[in-house]
């Protein structure tokens, strides 16, 4: 029997914010596909719980029972952006991928900020993920700038993004 479960349809899915310790955990093993460095559930739990206190939410693709894709994402505002929701992070499970579960989490993030009254979603991704360009520039997307960064803490910020 194949431990690949039968793919399910965006039809059958659903979106909710994971709001309890046992919700943050299941969405765990679909995080650390993008963030290698939270190796245990509990450290990924105590650190959403922790930047769940100044705004991060946490979003989820379930279907058939299981997390299909996630996002970390907050309301900001800035001088040049206005209100905005800043995605932070934003990930399909690996063998869910083209199965629209990460369009229908981008598009759920972009009602979210149109309901909010928000200007715009923003999300900065990594130069070398070149397939989730693909995927951000066929939801019309745009690339509106360059995102620089500087370690300042003897290379913990370097190893901390992943």
């Amino acid at each position: 029997m194949s431990s690949k479960k039968t793919p399910a349809r965006k039809g059958s899915s659903r979106i909710a914010i994971a709001h309890t310790p046992s919700e943050i955990r299941r969405c765990h093993v679909v995080m650390r596909e993008l963030r290698p460095r939270f190796d245990s559930a509990a450290k990924f739990v105590r650190r959403v719980l922790h930047q769940q206190q100044s705004g991060y939410l946490l979003a989820f693709v379930e279907a058939n029972g299981e997390i299909r894709a996630v996002a970390g994402y907050r309301f900001l505002e800035s001088l040049f952006s206005g209100k905005f929701i800043y995605v932070d992070d934003l990930v399909t499970r690996d063998r869910d991928r083209s199965q629209g579960f990460g369009g229908q989490l981008l598009d759920w993030l972009v009602e979210q900020a149109r309901a909010s009254g928000c200007d715009n979603l923003e999300l900065d991704s990594g130069v070398q993920r070149f397939d989730a360009h693909r995927f951000y520039l066929t939801k019309r997307m745009k690339i509106a700038s360059h995102h620089f960064s500087i370690a300042t803490n003897t290379g913990k910020v370097a190893k901390a993004r992943n």
